[in-house]
């Protein structure tokens, strides 16, 4: 409350150390807070990115990726290719057991070779 003040009256009363002083509050708070609201306008309306929306980036990740990524993968490109979202591995996990979003399976070996056929060799 004392910050907003400040913040309000910043074109009223010169200097911001002796609002400080006067309003009990120390300069360095204020600043921090000033750098905390600001890192906040950057985040997506300064909350969390809600679940859904969340779920729709692991959904388009997973597409893009044509289902190889597990979640620590998408993870791994959450963090990397979008700097306002931020979460957590087992947010991650949660959401995509809860949708059943799994990773595509490696197809088993198949021997395609009949090497007991009844043909002679060549030699």
């Amino acid at each position: 409350m004392k910050y907003a003040w400040i913040e309000r009256h910043k074109s009223c009363w010169p200097g911001y150390t002796r609002q400080c002083e006067v309003l009990n509050v120390s300069a360095s708070g204020y600043f921090g807070h000033q750098r905390r609201r600001i890192a906040d306008d950057l985040v997506i309306s300064g909350k969390r990115l809600s679940n859904v929306a969340l779920l729709v980036h692991i959904k388009a990740l997973r597409t893009a990726s044509k289902g190889e990524y597990g979640w620590p993968r998408i993870l791994r490109e959450l963090r990397a290719n979008s700097v306002s979202v931020r979460v957590w591995k087992e947010r991650v996990r949660r959401l995509m057991k809860e949708h059943n979003i799994k990773v595509r399976g490696k197809r088993k070996f198949i021997v395609t070779t009949d090497s007991k056929h009844s043909l002679r060799d060549c030699a």
